[in-house]
């Protein structure tokens, strides 16, 4: 019997047919490798599709703007195109040598996926190799504080090929691919303008915690990759369609197409990261993006202000920010994190009161306050008892409007100003 944690119980109940979405985004087909299978002295063939992130072109791993800004394409990282053969005793000896707590067994179907990585996939896995530099050490970090294998941290290869960007056919997104349900349920906002599962960090922290619970249900990590592509629904079928089994390689046939290719894929994932050197395959190279930091932004913000007012380039905070969808950072709804290079993030907080005022009308036009004339003829904008507050030497019109729970733009209606430089000992009008 497989128990379940509350939190996989509703997982099982609500989005157990919506885990089929790990594929491909929508412009790549999908595509597939015939494998001759051997089982019981009887030989039979096969054709197991691939995972999409192995469909995806090199040269949309490297539209990404950090690939474009720090992997450079023009030095020589002397990968050949020549790709040794070995024999099957010299895989098994290799994979048997890997540090690893998950059990990574060679078989015929492993074999093929080993062949597609070091032989079609030789750029994409030189790719990976560089890309590892900006996603490692965060993938790193919480499968530890989860007391996770490590070797988890090469999921995101099968899931999204290290593409941020990546959008499967039913609408998963992000590094991990989370579906929208499964997303909220582990803490990841999804809305008009947020999808905090395209947040490298957010979203990785996400998936330790539900690799974690489904653990907790399989205690075997082959079903838990497996759950994680076909969702717990499909792996429970597939173990009562067997007479109860729970390996992996014995339910292996009651397990939707695609899923049958994800545990061998990722197995040959791990052994290709691991021995790339012995397949003439080295990464491009890499410089060390910068060092980068967060800060709260409490009110509604466009990306354009920030680049405009702190001289930071656009591309770059979006690619810092993946989470926002539309380019806007709702503060208003509740207090967000932006990302920016360290010099940025001082930029911002000596300039906030000027990038909020900056082309507000222009890019939140459609957030106005809209004032009604009462029956005496006084706008309602400013309705209620006014108090008058004198400005103090540092104060500033965002921390005024804060301290009394309006906003900087109320106050420059109510008292006159069109920016946001005010001076020490003037009164300020506030209605409240």
């Amino acid at each position: 019997m497989i128990k379940t944690t509350t939190r996989l119980r509703q997982i099982l109940i609500r989005s157990s047919w919506a885990f089929l979405c790990l594929s491909a985004p929508v412009a790549y087909a999908q595509e597939s490798v015939d494998v001759l299978i051997h089982k019981d002295g009887e030989e039979r063939h096969e054709s197991i599709e691939l995972p999409a992130s192995m469909t995806y072109p090199l040269d949309s791993l490297l539209s990404d703007w950090k690939a474009r800004n720090y992997i450079d394409l023009g030095k020589d990282c002397s990968t050949s195109t020549v790709n040794p053969q070995f024999s099957d005793s010299v895989y098994i000896d290799r994979l048997s040598r890997m540090p690893t707590v998950m059990e990574m067994p060679y078989n015929e179907i492993v074999r093929k996926f080993i062949d597609q990585y070091t032989g079609k996939l030789r750029g994409q896995v030189s790719f990976m190799l560089s890309a590892c530099n900006f996603y490692m050490p965060i993938f790193e970090e919480a499968l530890d504080a989860y007391d996770l294998p490590l070797e988890l941290k090469y999921l995101p290869i099968i899931e999204s090929a290290l593409n941020p960007s990546a959008v499967s056919r039913a609408g998963a997104a992000g590094l991990w691919q989370f579906i929208i349900s499964t997303g909220k349920l582990y803490g990841l906002e999804s809305n008009s303008l947020v999808d905090e599962r395209r947040d490298p960090i957010k979203s990785t922290w996400a998936a330790a915690r539900y690799l974690r619970d489904m653990y907790d249900i399989y205690k075997d990590w082959n079903l838990v990759i497996a759950a994680y592509n076909c969702g717990p629904g499909n792996v429970n079928k597939a173990i009562r369609r067997s007479g109860g089994k729970t390996d992996y390689w014995e339910i292996y046939n009651y397990l939707p197409r695609e899923t049958r290719g994800y545990v061998p894929a990722f197995i040959a994932a791990n052994y290709v990261m691991t021995y790339y050197c012995k397949h003439n395959i080295c990464p491009m190279e890499t410089d060390i993006p910068a060092a980068t930091d967060t800060v709260l932004v409490s009110r509604n913000c466009h990306f354009q202000q920030i680049a405009d007012i702190c001289g930071i380039d656009m591309d770059q905070i979006k690619s810092l920010n993946p989470q926002y969808k539309r380019n806007i950072i709702p503060g208003d709804a509740k207090p967000q994190t932006l990302r920016l290079p360290l010099a940025g993030i001082s930029s911002f907080i000596d300039n906030q009161d000027t990038i909020y005022a900056y082309r507000q009308n222009e890019f939140f036009k459609n957030r106005r306050l809209i004032a009604s004339k009462s029956k005496s003829g006084r706008s309602s904008a400013g309705k209620g008892d006014a108090v008058y507050h004198r400005i103090r030497r540092g104060e500033t019109l965002s921390a005024i409007a804060r301290r009394y729970g309006v906003t900087v733009r109320q106050l420059q209606r109510w008292n006159g100003l069109r920016g946001t430089r005010i001076s020490a000992g003037k009164r300020l009008r506030i209605y409240r």
